[in-house]
């Protein structure tokens, strides 16, 4: 973090819920006179270095507020969460619509959004806003002996923006490293239609 560690008089961190940064550290310096320097950290657990980490997950009229998301373009993100059942029979689930069985116009308008929207869209994601946006990533990777980075949060930000906006092969939305999907899971419940967007934070060791 660049601090003189000679100076550090003392360090205390606190945890946070509800918020993009998992940890706030308070250091206090000496340097003529007691300063006080506060950083929020987003701390990353991994067990592996292939593992898919969620970063955001909402309801899609939070991210429309979020984003200003055009209403034809939230209601077939409804349609891929499955908030809205399929207006088409020929669907590989019954329950959802994947983004690849959208007409070649709807699939463009989502890319369009996204692309036109991403640099907001990635700092909110990563980085949130207000008192305790993230200032920096911690990924730790667990195992019988402890691997860890430490990253400003814009340089983890500019890492995970290369790359286009595209659909995947699978039906799900890339923009750049983030991988948009319906939740699912939790055993079926409503909760499963929701949206969320993940990474694989093990890609930060490489940098």
């Amino acid at each position: 973090m660049g601090y003189n560690i000679s100076k550090i008089r003392n360090i205390i961190a606190k945890v946070i819920h509800g918020h993009k940064a998992d940890v706030q550290v308070q250091v206090i310096i000496e340097f003529h006179s007691i300063v006080e320097s506060t950083q929020n950290i987003q701390v990353k657990l991994i067990s592996n270095l292939r593992g898919y980490n969620q970063i955001d997950k909402r309801w899609v009229d939070k991210y429309a507020k979020m984003w200003n998301i055009p209403e034809d373009i939230v209601n077939l993100l409804k349609y891929f969460t499955g908030e809205k059942s399929p207006y088409q029979s020929n669907t590989k689930d019954s329950r959802r619509m994947f983004l690849n069985e959208f007409s070649e116009i709807n699939q463009e308008k989502i890319i369009n959004f996204f692309n036109n929207h991403r640099n907001q869209i990635i700092s909110d994601l990563l980085k949130g806003n207000g008192e305790f946006s993230a200032q920096w990533m911690l990924v730790i990777q667990k195992g019988e002996e402890y691997h860890w980075v430490l990253l400003p949060i814009n340089t983890v930000i500019d890492y995970y923006n290369q790359g286009k906006v595209h659909i995947t092969p699978r039906g799900s939305l890339k923009i750049g490293k983030i991988t948009m999907q319906r939740k699912g899971g939790d055993g079926g419940r409503k909760t499963s239609n929701m949206l969320q967007f993940k990474i694989n934070p093990a890609e930060l060791f490489e940098i």
